[in-house]
């Protein structure tokens, strides 16, 4: 059978170059070997948010008191494992039957089977031979594996398999860095279990501003996560007293078997600025060209593959993707760090406002936290903005927005903000950005 276009993996960047092809006429199927919304939906970004939540909303009960709720003692709270990960897997079936609906209804063939790559324009999917126009390998990523040996394999937790244990046990060793690392740190110390993260990498996120590092850092040791670094770290552990070992390692792409072997790149597929392979027509996006680690990058990067594919030129930036890490509280990123401006020579400013002068973060419990705006001090243009705030991860596409357009200072202090609002840290630090701040001090 002839296609238009082939995609080979259904998790965020397959999906969503689907749906989009489908959207623009060409005939297309979507393969996948295993579950419709790969990793993200399925292991990933749903069901550990999901957890995360549980785990802060356990914990918050022990402020419950200070919101006016009596005879509740904190003390004698249980956290069921068991009822977090039902409820995260009754989110996972919803979002997924979604995605297969939306698959359908843009008339995407879904094939499951194992796909290998055969040439650029043909496709075997378990002896079945696939005729294409063009090819997108949308396979993911995995952690890497663990960096020492483990006597006992079986207390080895990797994340695939993480969600549907019955119990975690009480004694932990995360191992890896960036923001999977962190949050699966945090999660379970926040319900109790005693953590150590041995860290692969001197950050906890090396593509963090420092100032961002060197909070989350303080926050994993307030939890009283033990933390270590490096081959010196490892070296001088007892792995043996470990209950079980996540693997949280930094990933390498997952490459689909046959004999096209495009160009690769550390463990990845390089891709030009159009996300095509070193194969004319044949595309990687998401995890698998080794670019982020983001489902929302995957996904912007596979519509800017199936755009390439229908004559629509165009590139994404990749400073432009926002960095977020799900912890409590929240962090994000967008745009260049300041350790990126003083390497490149490039004069800026920094100017901040904390949540404990915002009403909002007040009045709902959350006063920690940070907003901070990196300029260009001549002309104004936002470079960068940095947050720590219970919903990060939501205000930071404000700040994408800003940087879309190349905002100044000046615009984001003109933006008018509700009241009360968390939002509103952005007009108070934009105005004291352009020299003209109210609220603050």
């Amino acid at each position: 059978m002839d296609y238009d276009l082939i995609i080979i993996g259904a998790g965020p960047a397959g999906y969503v170059a689907g749906i989009r092809a489908g959207q623009a006429g060409l005939k297309t199927a979507v393969i996948e070997k295993k579950y419709v919304g790969g990793m993200c939906l399925n292991w990933g970004c749903i069901p550990s948010k999901a957890m995360l939540e549980s785990a802060k909303y356990f914990s918050r009960l022990g402020m419950a008191a200070d919101f006016g709720v009596e005879d509740l003692d904190p003390k004698s709270l249980k956290f069921s494992w068991a009822k977090g990960v039902k409820r995260s897997e009754r989110i996972v079936r919803r979002l997924v039957k979604g995605v297969e609906y939306l698959l359908k209804k843009n008339n995407v063939e879904t094939i499951i089977g194992t796909a290998s790559v055969e040439a650029a324009n043909t496709v075997v999917v378990d002896n079945r031979m696939l005729s294409t126009k063009n090819i997108i390998i949308a396979t993911g990523s995995y952690p890497r594996p663990l960096p020492f040996r483990v006597g006992d394999e079986s207390r080895i937790i990797n994340l695939e398999n993480m969600f549907s244990q019955k119990e975690i046990p009480q004694k932990l060793l995360i191992v890896g860095e960036g923001p999977v690392a962190a949050e699966v740190s945090q999660m379970l110390a926040l319900i109790g279990r005693d953590v150590t993260l041995l860290k692969t990498s001197e950050k906890v996120f090396p593509a963090l501003d420092d100032y961002l590092n060197a909070y989350i850092t303080r926050r994993l040791d307030s939890l009283k996560i033990k933390t270590l670094e490096g081959t010196a770290g490892y070296e001088s552990l007892n792995i043996e007293e470990y209950d079980g070992i996540i693997n949280c390692m930094p990933r390498r792409g997952i490459k689909p078997t046959g004999k096209l072997d495009p160009e690769e790149k550390e463990s990845f597929y390089a891709v030009d600025e159009h996300f095509m392979t070193s194969v004319q027509g044949v595309y990687a996006v998401g995890d698998v060209n080794g670019r982020s680690i983001y489902a929302h990058a995957a996904s912007a990067q596979a519509l800017a593959a199936v755009n390439h594919i229908l004559g629509i030129t165009e590139t994404m930036e990749t400073e432009r993707v926002p960095l977020t890490m799900y912890t409590d509280p929240e962090i994000a990123q967008i745009g260049r760090t300041e350790q990126q401006l003083l390497a490149e020579g490039t004069e800026y400013k920094v100017n901040e406002f904390p949540l404990s002068a915002n009403g909002k973060a007040l009045t709902e419990g959350h006063p920690e936290g940070i907003l901070r705006i990196i300029s260009e001090p001549k002309y104004g243009e936002v470079l960068g903005v940095q947050i720590i705030s219970h919903n990060a991860t939501d205000l930071i596409s404000e700040a994408a927005a800003y940087m879309a357009v190349e905002s100044t200072v000046w615009d984001v202090a003109r933006t008018m903000h509700a009241h009360p609002t968390i939002s509103e840290v952005f007009l108070e630090a934009g105005a004291d950005a352009a020299g003209t701040p109210i609220n603050k001090a």
